[in-house]
């Protein structure tokens, strides 16, 4: 997503300056120079990676974009399977466990100890399987916030709600002093959007114990989200309908969605599809389930991971961590590719530098991002995320159109999930 042109400082901490020294005494293929091949879809890629190039003469990298999202996944099981992977992808934080689970990227261990220093933990864990396997390096992170019409908020008297509980009291003065006006929409279209929600609350989907799996989609915390916007919805102070339609645009426009609980990328969503309203939103920590807590989850994101069977591991990773640690390539990547960075120091970076333009009139949106973005959930990531996703689409769509309990749809995705791990083979705790 877009994001305003920044300064990011030069300067880095000592620690991430001793590991990219040392990954500097990589030795590279005695044949010559190392060839390799970067799937990425992120904008402007191309114009990072030519740094790198032009600073490593012996180590080549060539971008490809093979697609994002689900499309990628499934090429590059498919290039793996046939033995023709690319050296290093792009992968959604949530694919990673499946693509190791299928062996199709590489344990990154032996080069990534000083590594785990430039991340929060809540990133890292993204990247990582049980308590020594790690996956690929963080790239990118989806902090969510809240998003309000500060306009109309002052305009109706409204109060920025700090609590889940403050939101739904404003929900219903909205539906009771605005008709036509909703607090926000609830969008079974988007397992994602709902996934963050959920790990505010403490929730855990997938854990591991030993060699086996913990599954848990129906724990307390997912039931307690999902039974509160369940009634939100059923009370119609939470409108049923999907994100991203003509409708949501629409809505985006006039006014009559209020707020909009999304991740850090939202001012470019807002910027293009509701482009004359540039100004008359503010962004706000996400409401916290108790007074005085300061917790978010993440939605979105990517990581950079080394493909199995590439002769040139070593190199590759030499590469990822470059690119998602060194300040030269993460304010490149900012820059040129809109993302927010995973870095911690980048982040610190970005947090005082100018805000999105669509957030002109907020100058501390970066600061709070960095802010909230520290009280980021840490996440294990199932190898089956696919299904729990597909099955959150059928079973919300269907209590919102049948006015079931949206509880009942999380114990469908628990049941969904689980039978597809037992049919895969995988170990699971009893």
């Amino acid at each position: 997503m877009p994001v305003a042109r920044t300064a990011l400082g030069t300067g880095f901490a000592a620690g991430a300056l001793a590991l990219l020294t040392s990954c500097s005494m990589l030795t590279g293929a005695d044949d010559g120079t190392v060839e390799l091949t970067f799937w990425s879809w992120a904008p402007g890629i191309e114009e990072v990676v030519q740094i790198w190039n032009e600073a490593n003469p012996d180590i080549q990298v060539t971008v490809s974009d093979q697609g994002a999202g689900e499309e990628v996944v499934t090429k590059l099981l498919t290039a793996s399977q046939a033995g023709h992977p690319p050296d290093l992808v792009q992968a959604e934080y949530q694919a990673l466990t499946t693509l190791a689970a299928r062996d199709t990227v590489a344990d990154l261990s032996a080069y990534t100890t000083e590594a785990e220093e430039a991340f929060h933990q809540s990133e890292w864990s993204q990247v990582t399987m049980g308590t020594d396997s790690v996956y690929a390096i963080p790239q990118d992170s989806g902090p969510m916030m809240l998003y309000y019409r500060s306009d109309l908020f002052d305009e109706f008297g409204l109060k920025v709600p700090q609590t889940w509980e403050e939101f739904a009291e404003v929900g219903r003065q909205v539906r009771d002093e605005h008709p036509g006006h909703h607090i926000t929409s609830f969008s079974s279209t988007d397992p994602g959007w709902f996934a963050g929600l959920a790990q505010q609350a403490g929730a855990t989907w997938w854990n591991t114990r030993g060699d086996a799996w913990e599954v848990s989609v129906d724990d307390e915390p997912t039931l307690r989200v999902a039974e509160f916007w369940g009634e939100l919805v059923e009370e119609d102070v939470v409108s049923g309908r999907p994100m991203y339609t003509p409708e949501w645009n629409a809505a985006l426009n006039d006014g009559s969605l209020l707020t909009w609980p999304s991740a850090i990328w939202a001012p470019g969503v807002l910027s293009g599809n509701a482009e004359d309203t540039a100004g008359d939103w503010s962004m706000a920590p996400l409401p916290q389930w108790e007074e005085g807590e300061r917790t978010t989850g993440n939605w979105g994101g990517s990581a950079t991971a080394v493909a199995t069977g590439t002769s040139h591991e070593e190199a590759a990773t030499q590469f990822a961590i470059w690119l998602n640690t060194s300040p030269e390539a993460t304010e490149a990547l900012v820059l040129r590719s809109g993302i927010y960075p995973a870095a911690t120091e980048a982040k610190e970076e970005l947090a005082v530098s100018r805000p999105p333009e669509f957030f002109a009139h907020q100058e501390d949106f970066y600061e709070q991002a960095a802010q909230i973005s520290e009280g980021a959930a840490s996440v294990t990531w199932g190898p089956n995320v696919n299904i729990t996703y597909s099955s959150y689409e059928d079973a919300f769509a269907a209590a919102i159109s049948d006015g079931t309990p949206f509880t009942e749809a999380i114990t469908t995705m628990h049941t969904d999930t689980l039978s597809d791990m037992e049919n895969k083979g995988f170990s699971l705790t009893s």
